[in-house]
């Protein structure tokens, strides 16, 4: 049961608006971003001393989370929200679970709708009760180094067609839904973890583009909406969108008629957190008219200025009261947290769907069939070298080195590239895998892709190639292919999209 709000102390009210980060494994050793990651002594005292009102995970298997999660919960005195960033499925963030392709790969309403309910349902096996999706951004802009495939499509109709299946698919199972990021991030060059994006718009544009998805997200009963880190002078020339009143307050709630929660995007992101000192940006962020603050980069500061704030007349109290109540609906709506039990993920069902997407979703084009000489070269080229075990590791699967075809392999990002001898490589297969991500910037890959694809071709040496992420790469590269260059695209980089590309390009049964 919550208790009655005005049983709880001002500072504890403000502290239930108050989402902080925590690594999804058990031990404080396998925390991977301490800088942003409590370690377990740390978030108790946030759950118990303070009252935290929520946690977003990030990091383990679903098994582990499914022990995290009660974990969490048996720490707090009032039930937590327990949020995730699932774009693509639980099993994006969380090993063993159902992993989808990004949401630009969707070909029908359907595949939204099972992306949708697949993810809601293994979601709340694991104790996960609010997904961070779905994406409402209209990617309208093919240099979007952040929001790029993570978006269902590049129309606002498509898009608000394809947030409304995956909001009705996830209500099959008690959990919140978001639609981020308003007032909308699709048309932007930059990424908002990086630094911050300027959409120079017209108050008419946002409202006949940008608005349309999120407009269909309230329609169709959307739990959250998230704020982008963006300015967006016709909107508000003083202030960007998560700390603006015009914009969460004016518009969000009194234009677009939104009652749900209104959650700002992480206020860790240099897109707003470099603008002010952290306690005035949780300030600010309350004064807009958010309504919870996501991983605040000190959130016991946080609470206490938004408490003097109040104090001080600032705030009003009964603004903090309106936050909470509709935090209470939200904890309501979930129920109580589960208690602890193997979860049923990962469902082979689930997977055959998954895999559908990826074979409905695949380009190819064989003018001729792919054969190699036995000293051919297998090079990979990826945005990150670092990262690149996400989906080349042997131990997920991946195929994208396949022994039985013999070769070299070479894996290398773009610095690597620029030093290759490209005259020792011969005969080349030459597979991409690049896509929109957070934290990563600008990608550089098309013009070194380019550069390399020239080179081979002119030697003739270039086999056939395989993209793997982002189809804008696909549209810079075709120009420059020869019209028998056999080519395969797959909006997917997981070890399934993988097999599923070379087993086409290789025509093997």
């Amino acid at each position: 049961m919550l208790p009655e709000i005005d049983s709880l102390s001002l500072e504890a009210q403000i502290a239930q608006m108050i989402v902080v980060r925590a690594s999804g494994y058990l031990s404080d050793r396998q925390i991977q971003y301490p800088k942003w990651e409590a370690n377990n002594q740390t978030l108790e005292a946030l759950l118990q001393n303070w009252g935290v009102g929520g946690v977003i995970l990030m990091g383990g298997s679903a098994a582990e989370i499914a022990w995290r999660s009660p974990q969490l919960q048996s720490s707090a005195k009032i039930p937590l929200l327990i949020a995730a960033d699932v774009e693509e499925g639980v099993g994006q963030r969380f090993q063993g679970a159902t992993s989808f392709l990004p949401p630009l790969a969707c070909m029908q309403l359907r595949d939204a709708e099972i992306m949708g309910r697949v993810t809601a349902e293994e979601s709340l096996e694991i104790g996960i009760n609010w997904l961070f999706a779905p994406v409402a951004d209209v990617n309208n802009n093919p240099a979007n180094p952040v929001i790029n495939v993570r978006a269902f499509g590049e129309t606002a109709e498509r898009v608000a067609e394809n947030v409304t299946a995956f909001i009705q698919g996830a209500k099959s199972a008690k959990v919140l839904t978001t639609a981020k990021h308003f007032p909308g991030h699709g048309d932007t060059d930059v990424d908002s973890h990086l630094q911050l994006p300027t959409l120079a718009h017209s108050r008419d544009r946002f409202e006949n583009l940008e608005f349309i998805p999120f407009q269909a997200a309230i329609k169709a009963g959307v739990d959250s909406v998230m704020s982008a880190h963006v300015f967006a002078a016709a909107l508000d020339p003083n202030e960007i969108a998560t700390l603006s009143r015009p914009i969460l307050t004016e518009i969000l709630r009194q234009q677009l008629g939104f009652e749900g929660l209104i959650v700002t995007d992480a206020l860790m992101m240099a897109g707003v957190a470099e603008r002010y000192h952290h306690p005035e940006v949780a300030v600010k962020a309350v004064l807009a008219g958010a309504d919870i603050l996501l991983m605040p980069i000190a959130p016991i500061e946080a609470i206490k200025a938004i408490a003097q704030a109040v104090n001080e007349g600032l705030i009003s109290a009964a603004r903090i009261k309106e936050s909470v109540t509709r935090i209470w609906q939200a904890k309501a709506k979930v129920g109580q947290p589960k208690s602890l039990k193997i979860p049923e993920l990962g469902k082979e069902v689930n997977w055959l769907q998954a895999e559908d997407l990826a074979k409905r979703s695949l380009k190819i084009y064989l003018p001729q069939p792919v054969k190699f000489t036995k000293n051919f070269s297998n090079l990979i080229l990826v945005d990150h070298l670092l990262v690149a075990g996400e989906f080349l590791a042997k131990q997920s699967g991946a195929i994208a080195i396949p022994e039985s075809l013999g070769g070299k392999t070479l894996i290398v990002d773009t610095e690597i590239l620029s030093r290759l001898n490209l005259e020792s490589l011969g005969e080349t297969f030459v597979q991409i895998f690049s896509r929109g991500n957070p934290f990563r910037g600008k990608s550089t890959i098309s013009s070194q892709a380019e550069v390399l694809i020239k080179s081979l071709i002119a030697k003739d040496d270039l086999a056939a190639i395989a993209l793997y992420g982002s189809p804008y790469n696909l549209d810079q590269l075709l120009p420059h292919l020869d019209p028998v260059t056999p080519w395969v695209f797959s909006y997917g980089q997981q070890p399934y999209a993988q097999a599923i590309a070379l087993q086409k390009l290789f025509n093997l049964k």
